[in-house]
Formats: structure tokens, C-alpha cells, sequence
């Protein structure tokens, strides 16, 4: 077996596999949902863990850094004194003009070049000197404060007299302390890149761990759904039998009236009504079964002059309008070819136009609009009828779903018929919307795509 031949086995199986066979639509979009439910939850939770470690991070390595520059402080404060005496620019290379204990080892004169500084200000902030690069030319406020000035931290504390029987303690100046932050920048820096690399990848595996785990967790469901798609498929097939069987029983003894009782009579009509409803329920239901099943199987692909089926389907309902006094209107000009099944666009222009005629008051007015464009063509089914609250607006196309009693009541309904137009306008690679208002009227735009 050949790698392309084994590839393309595998790939097969794979669509097989992965593919939604009933309801496909649904299913993909719940599908969808689901995984991005789980992808913004997770990637909230994890934005927001990056934050806290960062900020913790940043928080512990600021804080040993004022730790530093306290210790760093505290040790330089005994040479304000000398300073004071002796009021000379302090020179990090002759630390041993005021250090007169000899002790060279004490923090502050063991300063790193140019990363840190040290700068003594007598009680009035009077600059008296410094060791180190003066980082900053300006006195602190507010001693114990660590501040940051951009990549420069300082710190300030004051300097004291001792306690003594006689004396109370005596404010002699200040010590001011700084330090460049680019080191702890520079790894901040190195961990956001690394948190972000991280992110990234965690969003990588959680997205198809996600995509697993939603596949997981619909197939019970998609189980179900074939299993209930295939029994309403098979059912409405086994019913058709005894339904022609008994429809074909009333049309022989309806041919006879003699042989019928006249009180025998209203029955019959009744048996032939319910037997053509149910007939019509079980064609609709299998309709939607097999268009379920496969969504993009059409039983013939060839262009459709759309214009003429629009023709032939006004002329058929010009009766039902004329006999409720309807203005019955068709606004359309030039031919315009849609590829797909006749029969089945049919259909859906005949479910349209029928809802619009028996929900339209007498005297009332349906028309029908064709706006070709460059790709899609938009048919518009507009009626001055009843109209349709705001609120049931997203449930119009729901299976057995019916707004209110003002216009559920049909003999002849069977909830189904908005579906199937949907149905079918997708098995078209089309979309129907509509849009009403109560006491206005409703209208139906389907755009399909042209040849």
C-alpha cells in the first residue's frame, strides 16, 4: 500500500469520524459554543493567574531591593556627623577622609559603579555629599518611602542623635540612598516573554483539549439524535403505506354516496381530513429527516430559472387571494438562475407564500420582490397580516412551534412548514430571516446564491 493511499484511507476515517451526521448544523454550532465557553473560562483564569504571578514576582524583588537600599542606608548614616564637620564632596575612592573608626569594610563604600549611590542632606535638605553617580538631583519628602523615579529606586531616611539624661533627640539631616532597576527589569522582562510563550501554549493544548473533551461530551447526544432522526425517518416511511390505504378506502366509498348513510356522511369527511393531515405530518417529517441527515444532498443540481418557478406559484395561489380579496403583487424583472432542486424551492416559496395569504386579513396585500446582486439574489415575501411579536421572532423556525391561538389555528398545519422552508433554503447554501411587527405585517427575505 502506497503512503498516499494509506494518507488517504486515514483521512477518510478521520471525516467519518468527526463529521455530524444529523442535525450537522446544530450540532456545530453547540459545538462551537461549547468550545469557546471553555476557552474564554480558562483563558480568563489563566490572563488573571499571569497577572497575580507577575505582580507577586515584581513585588518580591522591589522589596528586596529596599531592603538593600534600607541596610544600605542605615549603615551610612554615621558619617553625617563627619560630614557636617568636614563639608567636602565624599569621594568613593577616599572613603577614609571621614571614616575615622578605619573601618573601609562598612556597606555604603562598597557601592556597585554607577548602580547605586549614596547622598547625605543636612536638616534643611542642604545637599552635603555624596558617594557614588548621583542618580537623582532632588531631595525626598517623605522618609521610609521607597520611590521610583523611571528605572532609578530611592529611599531616604533620617539621622538622629543618640538619647542622653540631658538631651533629647536632635534631627541632623538625612541620608538618601538610590539604585538602577534595570536588573530586576531585565528578568521582569525575561518572565513576561516566558509567561507569554507559556500562555500561548497552554491556550494551543487547552484548545484541542477543549476540542476533545466537546466531542466527548456530545456524542451521547448526537447518538440520541441519530437514533431518534432515524426512527422519525423510519416511522414516517412505514406509515405512508396505511395511510394511502386507508386515504385510497375513503376516496372508493366517497366515489359511492349511495352506498353511504347520510348520517354516516360528516364522518367520512372527518376520517378524509385527518387522514390528509397526517398524510401531509408524514411528509413533512421525512422531508426534514432526510435533510437532516445530509444537509447538502439535493435529489437533482441544475440551474432554476427562479423567476418562472415565482411565475408558476403566483398563478397557483391567484385563487386563494382572489377568494379572500387579496392584492396579490410580484415585483421582478429579468431572469435569475439558482442552482438546486426545483421541486424543493418550490416548496419553500410554497410555504412562504401559503402562511402569508392565511395569516393576512381580507382586503390585505402580499407581495413578492426579486433583488438579483452579484452572487445572491434576496426573494422578499412581504403580507399586511397579523404580524409576529418581537419575542417569538427567534422561535419561528423551531419544529411544531406556533406563536399564539391567533395563529396556530389551522386545520391543515402542522407547525412544521417555516422549518422546512429553513431546511431547505440551507440544503441551498441560502439563509431565510424575517422580520414583523404586530398588527403590521411579517416579511421573509431568502437570499440564494446565484448561478
Amino acid at each position: 500500500m502506497s503512503w498516499h493511499h494509506y494518507w488517504q484511507q486515514h483521512y477518510k476515517s478521520w471525516r467519518r469520524r468527526w463529521r455530524f451526521h444529523p442535525g450537522s448544523r446544530s450540532f456545530r454550532a453547540l459545538s462551537w459554543q461549547l468550545l469557546l465557553s471553555y476557552l474564554g473560562a480558562m483563558t480568563t483564569v489563566m490572563g488573571l493567574s499571569t497577572i497575580a504571578v507577575y505582580q507577586f514576582v515584581a513585588y518580591s524583588l522591589y522589596q528586596e531591593l529596599d531592603h538593600q537600599l534600607y541596610t544600605l542606608a542605615n549603615a551610612a548614616t554615621h558619617s553625617l556627623l563627619a560630614l557636617k564637620a568636614h563639608p567636602l564632596p565624599l569621594r568613593q575612592e577616599l572613603p577614609e577622609q571621614i571614616d575615622y573608626d578605619e573601618d573601609l569594610d562598612i556597606p555604603w563604600q562598597d557601592l556597585r559603579e554607577n548602580d547605586q549611590s549614596v547622598e547625605w542632606f543636612d536638616a534643611q535638605h542642604h545637599w552635603l555629599g555624596s558617594s557614588g553617580k548621583p542618580m537623582l538631583h532632588i531631595s525626598l519628602r517623605h522618609p521610609f518611602q521607597p520611590q521610583q523615579y523611571g528605572g532609578v529606586r530611592t529611599l531616604m531616611i533620617p539621622v538622629y542623635t543618640a538619647n542622653s539624661a540631658h538631651r533629647p533627640q536632635a534631627l541632623q539631616g538625612y541620608v538618601q540612598v538610590s539604585a538602577l532597576t534595570k536588573d530586576i527589569e531585565t528578568e521582569l522582562n525575561r518572565l513576561l516573554a516566558g509567561l507569554g510563550v507559556g500562555g500561548v501554549s497552554a491556550v494551543i493544548l487547552i484548545g484541542g483539549t477543549g476540542w476533545w473533551l466537546t466531542r466527548r461530551s456530545l456524542q451521547p447526544m448526537e447518538r440520541s439524535m441519530q437514533q431518534l432522526q432515524q426512527f422519525t425517518a423510519d416511522a414516517s416511511h412505514e406509515l405512508r403505506n396505511p395511510l394511502t390505504a386507508i386515504k385510497t378506502a375513503i376516496e372508493v366509498m366517497q366515489s359511492h354516496p349511495e352506498r353511504i348513510h347520510p348520517v354516516d356522511q360528516p364522518k367520512l369527511s372527518a376520517i378524509a381530513s385527518a387522514t390528509h393531515q397526517m398524510t401531509h405530518l408524514v411528509e413533512d417529517l421525512l422531508l426534514l429527516a432526510r435533510t437532516d441527515a445530509n444537509s447538502s444532498s439535493l435529489t437533482s443540481k441544475l440551474p432554476i430559472p427562479l423567476d418562472e418557478l415565482l411565475e408558476d406559484l403566483l398563478e397557483f395561489f391567484q385563487p386563494q387571494a382572489i377568494a379572500k380579496q387579496l392584492c396579490l403583487q410580484a415585483i421582478w424583472s429579468g431572469e435569475v438562475l439558482v442552482l438546486g432542486d426545483a421541486a424543493q424551492l418550490r416548496r419553500l416559496f410554497a410555504n412562504l407564500l401559503d402562511n402569508a395569504l392565511h395569516y393576512t386579513p381580507d382586503s390585505g396585500t402580499v407581495r413578492v420582490t426579486m433583488q438579483p446582486g452579484d452572487a445572491h439574489v434576496v426573494v422578499t415575501i412581504e403580507d399586511t397580516g397579523i404580524g409576529i411579536a418581537s419575542a417569538h421572532l427567534s422561535k419561528v423556525f423551531d419544529r411544531f412551534w406556533q406563536a399564539d391561538q391567533a395563529r396556530s389555528w389551522r386545520e391543515d398545519g402542522t407547525g412544521l412548514g417555516l422549518a422546512i422552508a429553513q431546511a431547505i433554503a440551507e440544503a441551498h447554501n441560502g439563509k431565510i430571516t424575517v422580520t414583523s411587527q404586530v398588527g403590521v405585517g411579517s416579511c421573509f427575505r431568502v437570499q440564494l446564491p446565484i448561478v
